[in-house]
């Protein structure tokens, strides 16, 4: 059964993913709305399962597409599916979503409906936040995603980029539970041309990605791109997974049961690790999207941003 969606009585911003009742944002928006002068907007979520039904997609972006006081939306898990579901909807793809078939924003501009991918520019933000400059030319450490979704897609492609120059890893692996996610994947890493080494591996079960992470190399990067942990329970790995020693570990994750970073930090100490979790992404990709559809000036560093971080680390604990 298709949804219908009453029309927003006041300039509503939109969440589309699986739980988004539970997501910080909808305590942090309120807060945000204020220092960034939103006036009364609000915020509504958007529940869709996992690969949900096209017509439910199509559903939800006609509705926000035709109601005045629909502004817009970010798009979390759904990224892929929703673009393919709704392309044809879109009176503008901006060229990251076009290039890798993903929308993580909505907005309207004079009565067009935008799509974009922001999550090139977050994710980017987010890695250089907190991986050391010159780790990868120092190391020679590798970059492991497991789950070839939006996020991998975007997080890769900045890691890929000319401009790191040496700093980047010295190979890249890429695993899934299906094949077509790697395919797709696959496509998008040809086209960018890059010289950096990728393997695609099919990972039906987190045995299979034990099997990868301990093959990595000293120094290498360990993400949890799959959202296990918060879309659904568990890890993407098991508990008899080994971590690459002096290796950096990030969970996409900021909620949830967060297994994934709970095996992590059984081996930090043995195996030195850096730990991070989905915190700095997840203010990096809310702030991207609101700027984009309020079209507000959000910065991305410096005492704002520091502002930013504070209201919502402040709002989360209440």
């Amino acid at each position: 059964m298709i949804a219908t969606f009453t029309p927003a009585t006041r300039p509503t911003f939109y969440f589309i993913g699986v739980t988004t009742g539970k997501s910080s944002i909808m305590k942090v928006f309120p807060a945000w709305a204020d220092t960034l002068g939103l006036g009364d907007a609000v915020i509504a979520g958007m529940d869709f399962p996992l690969h949900a039904d096209p017509a439910a997609y199509r559903a939800a972006v006609e509705f926000i597409k035709a109601d005045p006081l629909s502004l817009g939306a970010l798009v979390t898990t759904h990224k892929i599916d929703l673009y393919k579901a709704c392309r044809d909807l879109f009176d503008v793809v901006d060229p990251h979503a076009a290039f890798m078939g993903e929308t993580s924003c909505l907005s309207k501009r004079d009565g067009r409906l935008v799509c974009h991918a922001k999550d090139p520019i977050s994710s980017g933000l987010a890695l250089d936040g907190f991986i050391p400059a010159g780790h990868f030319a120092r190391t020679g450490g590798e970059l492991f995603s497991m789950g070839a979704g939006g996020s991998t897609i975007a997080l890769t492609w900045h890691m890929m980029r000319p401009e790191r120059a040496a700093d980047a890893p010295s190979r890249i692996v890429v695993s899934n539970r299906s094949p077509e996610r790697l395919e797709e994947i696959a496509r998008i890493h040809r086209e960018l041309g890059s010289p950096i080494p990728v393997d695609y591996v099919l990972a039906p079960t987190p045995a299979a990605n034990d099997a990868v992470t301990a093959g990595l190399k000293p120094g290498s990067l360990v993400i949890n791109a799959t959202g296990l942990g918060k879309d659904a329970p568990g890890s993407p790995l098991t508990d008899a997974a080994i971590f690459p020693e002096d290796g950096i570990v990030w969970d996409l994750n900021y909620r949830g049961d967060l297994v994934f970073l709970d095996q992590a930090r059984a081996q930090q100490a043995s195996r030195r690790l850096q730990i991070e979790d989905g915190w700095t992404y997840f203010i990096h990709g809310w702030t991207q999207v609101i700027a984009e559809v309020f079209d507000v000036a959000i910065p991305t560093s410096g005492p704002r941003f520091d502002e930013i971080c504070r209201i919502a680390a402040d709002v989360s604990r209440r």
